[in-house]
Protein backbone atom coordinates (compact mmCIF):
# COMPACT_ATOMS: atom_id res chain seq x y z
CA UNK A 1 0.00 0.00 0.00
CA UNK A 2 1.22 3.19 -1.37
CA UNK A 3 -0.99 6.26 -0.18
CA UNK A 4 -0.01 10.11 -1.22
CA UNK A 5 0.85 12.09 1.86
CA UNK A 6 -2.51 13.70 3.07
CA UNK A 7 -4.88 12.05 5.76
CA UNK A 8 -7.74 11.77 3.32
CA UNK A 9 -5.52 9.44 1.61
CA UNK A 10 -3.82 7.49 4.28
CA UNK A 11 -7.33 6.09 6.14
CA UNK A 12 -8.54 5.18 3.36
CA UNK A 13 -5.82 3.29 2.28
CA UNK A 14 -5.32 2.03 5.83
CA UNK A 15 -9.16 0.66 5.84
CA UNK A 16 -8.48 -2.05 2.77
CA UNK A 17 -5.53 -2.85 4.04
CA UNK A 18 -7.23 -3.82 7.56
CA UNK A 19 -9.57 -5.92 4.84
CA UNK A 20 -6.56 -7.31 3.24
CA UNK A 21 -4.96 -8.57 6.15
CA UNK A 22 -8.33 -10.04 7.62
CA UNK A 23 -8.24 -12.25 4.76
CA UNK A 24 -5.02 -13.35 5.16
CA UNK A 25 -2.93 -11.63 2.91
CA UNK A 26 0.42 -10.08 3.84
CA UNK A 27 0.34 -6.12 3.65
CA UNK A 28 3.31 -3.63 3.96
CA UNK A 29 2.01 -0.51 4.36
CA UNK A 30 4.53 1.99 3.18
CA UNK A 31 4.11 5.84 4.34
CA UNK A 32 6.49 8.55 6.26
CA UNK A 33 6.95 8.33 10.13
CA UNK A 34 4.56 11.28 10.53
CA UNK A 35 2.03 10.32 8.68
CA UNK A 36 2.39 6.43 9.97
CA UNK A 37 2.03 7.92 13.34
CA UNK A 38 -1.39 9.64 12.90
CA UNK A 39 -3.27 6.42 11.96
CA UNK A 40 -4.89 4.64 14.05
CA UNK A 41 -3.60 1.63 16.41
CA UNK A 42 -4.10 -1.80 14.71
CA UNK A 43 -6.34 -4.73 16.23
CA UNK A 44 -4.37 -6.98 17.76
CA UNK A 45 -5.40 -9.71 15.58
CA UNK A 46 -4.35 -7.94 12.57
CA UNK A 47 -0.53 -7.49 13.34
CA UNK A 48 0.71 -10.22 12.15
CA UNK A 49 -0.64 -9.61 8.72
CA UNK A 50 -0.44 -5.90 8.45
CA UNK A 51 3.23 -4.23 8.86
CA UNK A 52 3.96 -0.34 8.59
CA UNK A 53 7.39 0.35 6.61
CA UNK A 54 8.23 4.05 7.08
CA UNK A 55 10.17 5.97 4.71
CA UNK A 56 11.90 9.07 5.79
CA UNK A 57 10.63 11.55 3.60
CA UNK A 58 14.09 13.60 1.67
CA UNK A 59 14.06 16.93 2.23
CA UNK A 60 13.61 19.11 -0.75
CA UNK A 61 14.79 22.72 -1.55
CA UNK A 62 10.96 25.05 -0.93
CA UNK A 63 10.06 22.44 1.93
CA UNK A 64 9.88 23.39 5.26
CA UNK A 65 11.89 21.17 7.96
CA UNK A 66 9.52 18.59 9.24
CA UNK A 67 6.79 19.04 7.02
CA UNK A 68 5.34 15.06 5.56
CA UNK A 69 1.77 15.77 4.93
CA UNK A 70 -0.42 18.42 2.88
CA UNK A 71 -2.21 19.96 6.10
CA UNK A 72 1.20 21.23 7.21
CA UNK A 73 1.74 23.07 4.43
CA UNK A 74 -0.29 25.97 2.67
CA UNK A 75 -1.75 25.06 -1.22
CA UNK A 76 1.36 26.58 -2.45
CA UNK A 77 3.86 24.57 -1.08
CA UNK A 78 2.46 20.92 -1.83
CA UNK A 79 4.05 20.96 -5.34
CA UNK A 80 7.72 20.87 -2.93
CA UNK A 81 5.64 17.83 -1.09
CA UNK A 82 4.87 16.28 -4.57
CA UNK A 83 8.93 16.45 -5.35
CA UNK A 84 9.88 15.28 -2.08
CA UNK A 85 7.57 12.26 -2.52
CA UNK A 86 9.12 11.94 -5.78
CA UNK A 87 12.16 10.93 -4.22
CA UNK A 88 10.99 7.98 -2.22
CA UNK A 89 11.39 5.92 -6.12
CA UNK A 90 15.05 4.96 -4.46
CA UNK A 91 14.24 3.51 -1.48
CA UNK A 92 10.75 2.26 -2.49
CA UNK A 93 13.18 0.33 -5.35
CA UNK A 94 15.03 -1.56 -2.87
CA UNK A 95 12.48 -2.34 -0.47
CA UNK A 96 10.08 -3.90 -3.74
CA UNK A 97 13.82 -5.50 -5.03
CA UNK A 98 14.15 -7.32 -1.48
CA UNK A 99 10.19 -8.12 -0.79
CA UNK A 100 8.13 -11.18 -2.08
CA UNK A 101 5.48 -8.23 -3.65
CA UNK A 102 2.72 -9.17 -5.84
CA UNK A 103 0.57 -6.22 -5.79
CA UNK A 104 1.02 -2.72 -5.00
CA UNK A 105 -2.38 -0.33 -4.71
CA UNK A 106 -0.73 3.15 -5.21
CA UNK A 107 -2.53 6.36 -5.24
CA UNK A 108 -2.65 9.62 -7.61
CA UNK A 109 1.19 10.67 -7.28
CA UNK A 110 3.92 7.88 -8.32
CA UNK A 111 3.72 8.48 -11.58
CA UNK A 112 7.33 6.42 -12.40
CA UNK A 113 6.15 3.54 -10.35
CA UNK A 114 4.84 1.38 -13.10
CA UNK A 115 8.83 1.28 -14.85
CA UNK A 116 9.90 -0.21 -11.09
CA UNK A 117 7.03 -2.65 -11.11
CA UNK A 118 6.95 -3.77 -14.49
CA UNK A 119 10.65 -5.05 -14.99
CA UNK A 120 10.25 -6.52 -10.92
CA UNK A 121 6.60 -8.70 -12.16
CA UNK A 122 4.55 -6.94 -9.69
CA UNK A 123 1.26 -5.28 -10.08
CA UNK A 124 -0.23 -2.66 -10.42
CA UNK A 125 -3.51 -0.88 -8.70
CA UNK A 126 -4.59 2.49 -9.24
CA UNK A 127 -6.73 3.36 -5.45
CA UNK A 128 -7.97 6.55 -6.57
CA UNK A 129 -10.02 8.09 -3.04
CA UNK A 130 -12.38 10.45 -5.07
CA UNK A 131 -15.91 9.24 -6.87
CA UNK A 132 -16.41 7.84 -10.29
CA UNK A 133 -17.93 11.76 -11.39
CA UNK A 134 -14.34 13.51 -10.71
CA UNK A 135 -12.24 10.81 -12.40
CA UNK A 136 -14.71 10.76 -15.50
CA UNK A 137 -14.90 14.28 -15.76
CA UNK A 138 -10.98 13.97 -15.90
CA UNK A 139 -11.41 11.57 -19.19
CA UNK A 140 -9.09 8.77 -20.50
CA UNK A 141 -5.48 8.87 -20.58
CA UNK A 142 -4.89 10.49 -24.18
CA UNK A 143 -7.19 13.99 -22.43
CA UNK A 144 -5.27 13.54 -19.29
CA UNK A 145 -1.64 13.38 -20.87
CA UNK A 146 -3.01 15.37 -23.81
CA UNK A 147 -3.15 19.73 -24.38
CA UNK A 148 -6.85 19.25 -25.43
CA UNK A 149 -7.78 21.20 -22.51
CA UNK A 150 -5.46 23.74 -22.02
CA UNK A 151 -7.62 27.45 -21.14
CA UNK A 152 -9.15 27.69 -17.75
CA UNK A 153 -12.67 27.68 -19.27
CA UNK A 154 -12.21 24.52 -21.27
CA UNK A 155 -12.44 23.20 -17.21
CA UNK A 156 -15.94 24.75 -17.10
CA UNK A 157 -17.88 22.97 -19.24
CA UNK A 158 -18.58 19.13 -19.42
CA UNK A 159 -16.22 17.04 -21.45
CA UNK A 160 -17.50 15.53 -24.76
CA UNK A 161 -16.75 11.82 -23.53
CA UNK A 162 -19.45 12.06 -20.99
CA UNK A 163 -22.12 9.93 -22.10
CA UNK A 164 -25.07 10.35 -19.54
CA UNK A 165 -26.91 13.11 -17.85
CA UNK A 166 -24.82 14.91 -15.07
CA UNK A 167 -26.18 18.26 -13.98
CA UNK A 168 -22.96 20.35 -15.40
CA UNK A 169 -20.77 18.43 -13.45
CA UNK A 170 -17.79 20.95 -13.79
CA UNK A 171 -15.52 23.53 -12.29
CA UNK A 172 -16.38 27.04 -12.20
CA UNK A 173 -13.71 29.36 -13.25
CA UNK A 174 -12.47 30.52 -9.91
CA UNK A 175 -11.47 27.09 -8.65
CA UNK A 176 -9.47 26.50 -11.68
CA UNK A 177 -7.48 29.58 -11.61
CA UNK A 178 -7.17 28.70 -7.99
CA UNK A 179 -5.30 25.43 -8.75
CA UNK A 180 -3.54 26.42 -11.60
CA UNK A 181 -1.37 29.16 -9.81
CA UNK A 182 0.01 26.04 -8.42
CA UNK A 183 3.68 24.98 -10.52
CA UNK A 184 4.12 21.57 -10.33
CA UNK A 185 6.72 20.08 -12.51
CA UNK A 186 4.47 17.53 -13.00
CA UNK A 187 1.09 17.88 -13.44
CA UNK A 188 -1.73 16.01 -11.71
CA UNK A 189 -2.81 15.00 -14.94
CA UNK A 190 -0.19 13.60 -16.10
CA UNK A 191 0.35 11.64 -12.97
CA UNK A 192 -2.94 9.94 -13.37
CA UNK A 193 -2.98 9.45 -16.69
CA UNK A 194 0.52 7.64 -16.58
CA UNK A 195 -0.54 5.38 -13.58
CA UNK A 196 -3.99 4.29 -15.12
CA UNK A 197 -1.83 3.56 -18.27
CA UNK A 198 0.40 1.17 -16.27
CA UNK A 199 -1.70 -0.38 -14.16
CA UNK A 200 -3.94 -3.70 -14.01
CA UNK A 201 -7.04 -2.02 -13.06
CA UNK A 202 -8.66 0.44 -11.24
CA UNK A 203 -10.34 1.21 -8.06
CA UNK A 204 -11.89 3.82 -6.63
CA UNK A 205 -13.92 4.91 -3.31
CA UNK A 206 -17.54 4.41 -4.64
CA UNK A 207 -20.44 2.09 -5.93
CA UNK A 208 -22.27 1.21 -8.59
CA UNK A 209 -25.57 2.12 -6.37
CA UNK A 210 -24.47 6.02 -6.27
CA UNK A 211 -22.82 5.98 -9.58
CA UNK A 212 -23.36 3.36 -12.23
CA UNK A 213 -23.35 5.55 -15.11
CA UNK A 214 -19.99 7.30 -13.98
CA UNK A 215 -18.35 3.43 -13.54
CA UNK A 216 -19.36 2.32 -16.34
CA UNK A 217 -17.86 5.09 -18.59
CA UNK A 218 -14.50 4.64 -16.86
CA UNK A 219 -14.93 1.48 -18.15
CA UNK A 220 -14.99 2.55 -22.00
CA UNK A 221 -13.37 5.25 -20.85
CA UNK A 222 -9.88 3.07 -19.54
CA UNK A 223 -10.19 -0.02 -21.54
CA UNK A 224 -9.45 -1.91 -17.97
CA UNK A 225 -11.07 -3.21 -15.37
CA UNK A 226 -13.05 -0.64 -12.87
CA UNK A 227 -13.61 -2.86 -9.53
CA UNK A 228 -15.00 -0.21 -6.86
CA UNK A 229 -14.00 -0.39 -3.61
CA UNK A 230 -17.37 0.89 -2.40
CA UNK A 231 -17.62 3.81 -0.15
CA UNK A 232 -15.34 2.87 3.09
CA UNK A 233 -17.94 4.07 5.74
CA UNK A 234 -15.99 4.81 8.50
CA UNK A 235 -17.07 3.67 11.73
CA UNK A 236 -17.55 5.35 15.25
CA UNK A 237 -14.50 4.11 17.36
CA UNK A 238 -14.42 3.56 21.12
CA UNK A 239 -14.02 6.35 22.92
CA UNK A 240 -10.32 7.64 23.08
CA UNK A 241 -8.24 10.18 24.88
CA UNK A 242 -10.11 12.74 23.59
CA UNK A 243 -13.51 11.73 26.00
CA UNK A 244 -13.16 15.45 27.53
CA UNK A 245 -13.47 17.30 24.96
CA UNK A 246 -16.16 15.15 23.39
CA UNK A 247 -18.05 14.43 26.66
CA UNK A 248 -18.41 19.09 26.47
CA UNK A 249 -19.90 18.91 22.66
CA UNK A 250 -21.76 15.95 23.62
CA UNK A 251 -23.21 17.70 26.23
CA UNK A 252 -23.92 20.99 24.48
CA UNK A 253 -26.07 18.63 22.15
CA UNK A 254 -27.89 17.01 23.96
CA UNK A 255 -29.75 20.12 24.95
CA UNK A 256 -30.39 21.48 21.36
CA UNK A 257 -33.98 19.93 19.23
CA UNK A 258 -33.37 16.76 16.92
CA UNK A 259 -32.11 17.90 13.48
CA UNK A 260 -31.62 21.92 14.93
CA UNK A 261 -28.41 22.30 14.79
CA UNK A 262 -25.70 23.24 11.89
CA UNK A 263 -21.96 21.26 11.98
CA UNK A 264 -19.52 23.30 9.84
CA UNK A 265 -15.77 22.39 8.74
CA UNK A 266 -13.71 22.85 5.83
CA UNK A 267 -11.03 20.08 5.94
CA UNK A 268 -8.07 20.66 6.89
CA UNK A 269 -6.48 22.00 4.04
CA UNK A 270 -8.92 24.89 2.86
CA UNK A 271 -7.64 28.25 3.87
CA UNK A 272 -9.93 30.77 3.00
CA UNK A 273 -9.03 35.02 2.35
CA UNK A 274 -10.13 36.67 5.79
CA UNK A 275 -12.85 38.59 4.06
CA UNK A 276 -14.13 35.31 2.93
CA UNK A 277 -14.25 33.70 6.18
CA UNK A 278 -15.87 37.10 7.35
CA UNK A 279 -18.35 36.64 4.89
CA UNK A 280 -18.97 33.09 5.98
CA UNK A 281 -18.65 34.26 9.89
CA UNK A 282 -21.63 36.73 9.49
CA UNK A 283 -23.58 34.62 6.98
CA UNK A 284 -24.02 31.78 9.82
CA UNK A 285 -24.66 33.85 12.39
CA UNK A 286 -27.21 35.50 10.66
CA UNK A 287 -28.91 32.39 9.86
CA UNK A 288 -29.94 32.71 13.43
CA UNK A 289 -29.13 28.68 13.98
CA UNK A 290 -27.34 26.94 16.60
CA UNK A 291 -24.56 25.88 15.27
CA UNK A 292 -21.08 23.88 16.08
CA UNK A 293 -18.30 25.48 13.50
CA UNK A 294 -14.56 23.68 13.69
CA UNK A 295 -12.26 26.38 12.47
CA UNK A 296 -8.38 25.74 11.64
CA UNK A 297 -5.67 28.27 12.18
CA UNK A 298 -4.05 29.35 9.34
CA UNK A 299 -0.45 28.30 8.60
CA UNK A 300 1.39 31.38 7.98
CA UNK A 301 4.95 30.00 7.64
CA UNK A 302 7.40 27.92 9.38
CA UNK A 303 5.24 26.48 11.99
CA UNK A 304 3.17 29.57 12.96
CA UNK A 305 -0.80 29.93 12.84
CA UNK A 306 -3.08 32.87 12.19
CA UNK A 307 -6.19 33.16 14.50
CA UNK A 308 -8.88 34.22 11.54
CA UNK A 309 -11.75 34.31 13.16
CA UNK A 310 -12.41 38.21 14.39
CA UNK A 311 -12.55 39.14 17.77
CA UNK A 312 -15.69 39.06 19.94
CA UNK A 313 -17.61 36.70 17.09
CA UNK A 314 -17.78 34.02 19.85
CA UNK A 315 -18.59 36.41 22.38
CA UNK A 316 -21.53 37.13 20.40
CA UNK A 317 -23.17 33.46 19.34
CA UNK A 318 -22.10 31.97 22.49
CA UNK A 319 -25.47 31.88 23.56
CA UNK A 320 -26.40 29.30 20.47
CA UNK A 321 -22.92 28.53 18.37
CA UNK A 322 -19.84 26.36 19.74
CA UNK A 323 -16.59 27.18 17.93
CA UNK A 324 -14.05 24.19 18.01
CA UNK A 325 -10.40 25.31 17.51
CA UNK A 326 -8.73 22.59 14.64
CA UNK A 327 -10.38 19.51 15.73
CA UNK A 328 -13.14 17.60 16.74
CA UNK A 329 -14.45 14.37 16.62
CA UNK A 330 -16.15 14.86 13.49
CA UNK A 331 -18.10 11.68 13.31
CA UNK A 332 -19.27 11.50 16.75
CA UNK A 333 -20.93 15.11 15.73
CA UNK A 334 -22.44 14.19 12.55
CA UNK A 335 -24.33 10.83 14.36
CA UNK A 336 -25.99 12.91 16.73
CA UNK A 337 -29.36 13.29 16.82
CA UNK A 338 -29.18 17.00 17.10
CA UNK A 339 -27.46 17.63 13.78
CA UNK A 340 -29.58 18.49 10.84
CA UNK A 341 -27.37 19.82 8.55
CA UNK A 342 -23.35 20.07 7.83
CA UNK A 343 -21.78 23.16 5.72
CA UNK A 344 -19.09 21.25 4.37
CA UNK A 345 -15.79 21.85 1.57
CA UNK A 346 -17.11 19.08 -0.49
CA UNK A 347 -14.40 16.98 0.28
CA UNK A 348 -15.63 13.51 -0.44
CA UNK A 349 -14.59 11.78 2.86
CA UNK A 350 -16.47 14.31 4.53
CA UNK A 351 -19.22 14.15 2.11
CA UNK A 352 -19.71 10.03 3.23
CA UNK A 353 -19.47 10.79 6.36
CA UNK A 354 -22.27 13.16 6.54
CA UNK A 355 -24.56 10.40 4.41
CA UNK A 356 -24.17 7.98 6.16
CA UNK A 357 -26.01 9.73 8.62
CA UNK A 358 -28.51 11.52 6.83
CA UNK A 359 -27.31 14.91 6.81
CA UNK A 360 -28.53 17.51 4.00
CA UNK A 361 -25.58 19.73 2.77
CA UNK A 362 -24.92 23.01 2.56
CA UNK A 363 -21.97 22.95 -0.19
CA UNK A 364 -19.26 25.26 -0.06
CA UNK A 365 -16.64 24.00 -2.69
CA UNK A 366 -12.96 24.54 -1.28
CA UNK A 367 -11.89 24.78 -4.25
CA UNK A 368 -9.20 21.93 -4.19
CA UNK A 369 -9.01 19.55 -6.34
CA UNK A 370 -12.23 17.44 -7.10
CA UNK A 371 -14.18 19.54 -4.26
CA UNK A 372 -15.79 21.39 -6.67
CA UNK A 373 -17.06 19.19 -8.98
CA UNK A 374 -18.36 17.24 -5.72
CA UNK A 375 -20.48 20.15 -4.65
CA UNK A 376 -22.53 20.16 -8.47
CA UNK A 377 -22.80 16.40 -8.04
CA UNK A 378 -24.63 16.14 -4.54
CA UNK A 379 -26.54 19.92 -5.91
CA UNK A 380 -27.48 17.64 -8.72
CA UNK A 381 -28.51 15.09 -6.92
CA UNK A 382 -30.44 17.36 -4.52
CA UNK A 383 -29.09 16.25 -1.18
CA UNK A 384 -27.37 19.57 -0.95
CA UNK A 385 -27.30 23.39 -1.64
CA UNK A 386 -24.33 25.49 -3.19
CA UNK A 387 -23.92 28.16 -1.63
CA UNK A 388 -24.04 30.86 -4.53
CA UNK A 389 -20.73 32.25 -5.47
CA UNK A 390 -19.41 34.53 -8.67
CA UNK A 391 -18.27 32.36 -11.08
CA UNK A 392 -14.90 34.34 -11.62
CA UNK A 393 -13.45 35.29 -8.66
CA UNK A 394 -16.10 32.99 -5.75
CA UNK A 395 -16.73 36.16 -3.88
CA UNK A 396 -20.13 35.55 -2.08
CA UNK A 397 -22.45 37.19 0.68
CA UNK A 398 -23.19 36.95 3.97
CA UNK A 399 -26.78 37.12 3.07
CA UNK A 400 -26.87 34.19 0.81
CA UNK A 401 -24.66 31.79 2.96
CA UNK A 402 -27.63 32.56 5.73
CA UNK A 403 -30.46 32.26 3.02
CA UNK A 404 -28.72 28.78 1.88
CA UNK A 405 -28.28 27.39 5.30
CA UNK A 406 -31.95 28.66 6.27
CA UNK A 407 -33.37 26.63 2.93
CA UNK A 408 -31.43 23.71 3.90
CA UNK A 409 -32.21 23.15 7.28
CA UNK A 410 -35.81 24.49 7.78
CA UNK A 411 -37.62 26.46 5.11
CA UNK A 412 -40.26 24.36 3.81
CA UNK A 413 -38.65 24.10 -0.07
CA UNK A 414 -36.03 22.55 1.65
CA UNK A 415 -37.71 19.41 2.83
CA UNK A 416 -36.60 17.83 -1.26
CA UNK A 417 -32.98 18.07 0.70
CA UNK A 418 -33.64 16.91 3.55
CA UNK A 419 -35.27 13.94 2.54
CA UNK A 420 -33.06 12.98 -0.02
CA UNK A 421 -30.19 13.24 2.25
CA UNK A 422 -31.90 10.79 4.21
CA UNK A 423 -32.59 8.44 2.02
CA UNK A 424 -28.71 7.98 1.12
CA UNK A 425 -28.41 6.22 4.86
CA UNK A 426 -29.27 3.52 2.53
CA UNK A 427 -26.25 3.72 0.20
CA UNK A 428 -23.89 5.60 2.54
CA UNK A 429 -24.64 4.15 5.77
CA UNK A 430 -24.92 0.47 4.37
CA UNK A 431 -22.26 -1.46 6.29
CA UNK A 432 -23.63 -4.70 4.39
CA UNK A 433 -22.98 -2.93 1.32
CA UNK A 434 -19.41 -1.77 1.77
CA UNK A 435 -18.57 -5.55 2.84
CA UNK A 436 -20.05 -6.91 -0.44
CA UNK A 437 -17.58 -4.82 -2.13
CA UNK A 438 -14.58 -4.98 -0.24
CA UNK A 439 -15.51 -8.77 -0.45
CA UNK A 440 -15.88 -8.46 -4.70
CA UNK A 441 -12.50 -6.09 -4.67
CA UNK A 442 -10.04 -8.85 -2.78
CA UNK A 443 -11.47 -11.61 -4.71
CA UNK A 444 -10.86 -10.07 -8.24
CA UNK A 445 -7.27 -9.60 -7.11
CA UNK A 446 -6.79 -13.33 -5.79
CA UNK A 447 -8.24 -14.50 -9.07
CA UNK A 448 -6.46 -11.74 -11.26
CA UNK A 449 -5.62 -13.25 -15.16
CA UNK A 450 -4.18 -10.76 -17.28
CA UNK A 451 -6.12 -12.47 -20.56
CA UNK A 452 -9.47 -12.37 -18.46
CA UNK A 453 -9.13 -8.71 -18.52
CA UNK A 454 -10.25 -7.14 -22.89
CA UNK A 455 -13.11 -4.79 -22.00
Amino acid sequence: MFPWLAYGHTMPFLEVSKFLAQKGHQISYISTPKNISRLSKLPPHLSSNLSFVEFSLPHVHGLPPGVESTSEVPIEKVPYLKRAYDKLRDPLTDFLENSNVNWIIHDFAPYWLPGIAAPLGINLVFFGIFNASSFAFAGPPSALLGDSRQRPGDFTVVPEWIDYPCDNVAFKLYEIVNQQCVDDDVSDSHRIGRLIQGCQFVTMRTCFEFERDAIKLLIKLYQKPVVPVGLLPPLLSLPSNEDNKWETIKSWLDSKGEKSVLYIALGSEVNLSEEYMHQLAFGIEKSNLPFIWVVRNRPVGEGQMNDIILPGYEKRVSKRGLVLRDWAPQLRILAHSSVGGFLTHCGWSSIIEALKYGRALILFSGGISDQGLNARLLHGKKVGLEIERNEVDGSFTSDLVAATIRRVMVEPEGEVFRANAQAMREIFGNEELSNNYLNEFTRFIEEFSPSACHC
